[in-house]
């Protein structure tokens, strides 16, 4: 097991990867559809043997690999192992390219959830079930990644920490754990962080069903909103037997991706309350603030009084609006089956500037969201506070609560800075995209939802649905290359560049 721990991190997730395959090939077998299986059976055993020779010829290595190795090797991870994942996806379709094949697997890999086939009845149920494994095992690997190598480097949000600041050994993980090495971490992290995700899971599968939905949707579903990838075989969450109440039960699972307090309470060895997280108190009222606002604008005059305007028709916008925006926050990109009452009922013009706007607000830190998160908007909202109170009073002096003295001196200008690369990022894959004839809006739209890792922003942000089939090959590449850019964020990959990287 020793030697096995000591292999690189991009080992153990090419053999996950094999034996991942193993699912649909056994989905794909008893549906008695034996060329999807073969595929899947042989292109796994592949992948497990050509694995199992590499480590085998590296296992003499016992050097410790540092974090910044790990960060490198997720990079080249998010990129590289595609390639592996498309494989089966390609041999067992027979209807597509390659090149969409692994377009598929990095949208699912970094739980985007943008889909060229969702829907289009091109893909059996068992290649829309590897999408969704995929889409999993990518939620599980930013949750591990987050606990045991982006917080001790002060990445993904926890920069703006006075932990980050400070020294501080910033992490997910008991202090038990600081002397262990970040090969360590990892697999302490996984041991830790799995059995949660695991069970969290199966949970929510169990509650579909028991609303009714079917056996492999409710699977699809639970999958897809505990990665936040949104990964779907159909439009709507209720397009089945389940109703309404499937959205109910998936609401619940949406604060998983709102703050970490909710699957960790260990951050740099305090516990902190969950109603008192700045982030789920943000979320809070986003979630119930806007809905509110696009609800009461039906009387404030904004439209003409119609046929929707009885009781129950405004509760069912209300609650279109409730688990939209609570979906798009967490950059799942479910759309409610009520969403279009909801539209009709605010009578909003462009109501996709609005999932937009969520989308790039993004979730929690350390969880599998996307977008700049909620903790580096908190920290730009305290710092407007106070400097409006210092045009009043330029000579107060500013008291903080418990956890506003966990933010960095420097936390505002950090989360400013990260905004900023946030939004040159898009602007970045919206040149690159029009250069391959995107029109400008279609771009931004595309851009947004692959930095966001919101996916389905393709169908609900534009006034009319687009689709990623009708991009290029090149504007298909420049999209993947957005979607690994915002997995990782832009700080992670600048923190490669740093010369103590090279020096060590």
């Amino acid at each position: 097991m020793r030697a096995l721990a000591n292999l690189p991190l991009a080992l153990h997730l090419t053999g996950v990867a094999g034996l991942a395959m193993m699912l649909p090939a056994a989905h794909a077998l008893v549906a008695e559809d034996f060329h999807v299986a073969r595929s899947f059976f042989y292109s796994g055993l592949l992948t497990l043997i050509i694995t199992a020779f590499i480590g085998i010829a590296v296992n003499q290595r016992h050097g410790a690999f540092s974090q910044r190795e790990q960060l490198a090797t997720l990079v080249a991870s998010f990129t590289l192992l595609p390639l592996v994942l498309a494989v089966p996806l390609y041999e067992g379709s027979q209807n597509t390219t390659f090149l969409n094949a692994y377009f598929e697997m990095v949208s699912s890999l970094t739980t985007t959830g943008a889909s060229l086939y969702e829907g289009t009845g091109q893909l059996t149920k068992s290649l829309h079930l590897w999408r969704g494994i995929v889409g999993w095992l990518g939620g599980l690997l930013v949750w591990v990644v987050a606990a045991a190598t982006l917080a001790p480097m002060n990445l993904g949000g926890f920069e703006i920490t006075t932990a980050a600041g400070g020294g501080e050994d910033v992490t997910l993980i008991r202090r038990g754990t600081r002397q262990r090495t970040p090969a360590g971490h990892i697999w302490y992290a996984l041991s830790t962080l799995a059995p949660i995700y695991i069970s969290l899971t199966l949970l929510l599968w169990v509650l579909l069903l028991v609303v009714g939905e079917d056996t492999l949707r409710a699977l699809m579903h639970a999958m897809g909103t505990m990665s936040t990838s949104g990964i779907t075989i159909v439009g709507h969450v209720t397009e089945d037997n389940a109703g309404l109440a499937a959205e109910v039960v998936i609401l619940f699972f949406f604060a998983f991706g709102i703050s970490r307090l909710t699957f960790s309470r260990d951050v740099a060895g305090r516990r902190e309350r969950l109603l008192t997280d700045p982030e789920v108190q943000m979320a809070g009222i986003i979630i119930i603030g806007l809905p509110m606002l696009l609800f009461l604008r039906h009387w404030i005059g904004a439209i003409e009084v119609n046929e929707h305007s009885d009781f129950t028709a405004g509760l069912l916008a209300l609650w279109g609006s409730v688990f939209t925006v609570a979906s798009f926050l967490t950059t799942t990109g479910y759309e409610s089956v009520a969403w279009n009452e909801a539209r009709d009922w605010s009578g909003l013009p462009a109501p996709g500037v609005v999932l937009i706007g969520l989308s790039i607000i993004g979730g929690g830190v350390a969880t599998t969201t996307g977008g700049v998160k909620l903790l580096r908007v908190y920290a730009l909202y305290k710092h407007g506070v106070r400097e409006l109170n210092k045009l009043v009073y330029p000579s107060s002096v500013a008291g903080m609560r418990a956890y506003g003295r966990r933010i960095h001196r420097q936390g505002a200008f950090l989360a400013w800075l990260f905004f900023m690369l946030f939004a040159l990022s898009i602007a970045a894959v919206m040149s690159l995209l029009t250069a391959f004839g995107v029109g400008f809006e279609e771009a931004m739209i595309f851009a947004v939802a692959g930095l966001s890792t919101t996916g389905q922003l393709a169908h609900a942000g534009a006034d009319v649905p687009l689709t990623y089939q009708s991009l290029s090959d090149g504007a298909k590449l420049v999209v993947c290359f957005a979607m690994v850019l915002g997995r990782l964020e832009a700080l992670a990959l600048i923190a490669l560049f740093n010369p103590n990287f090279w020096r060590n």
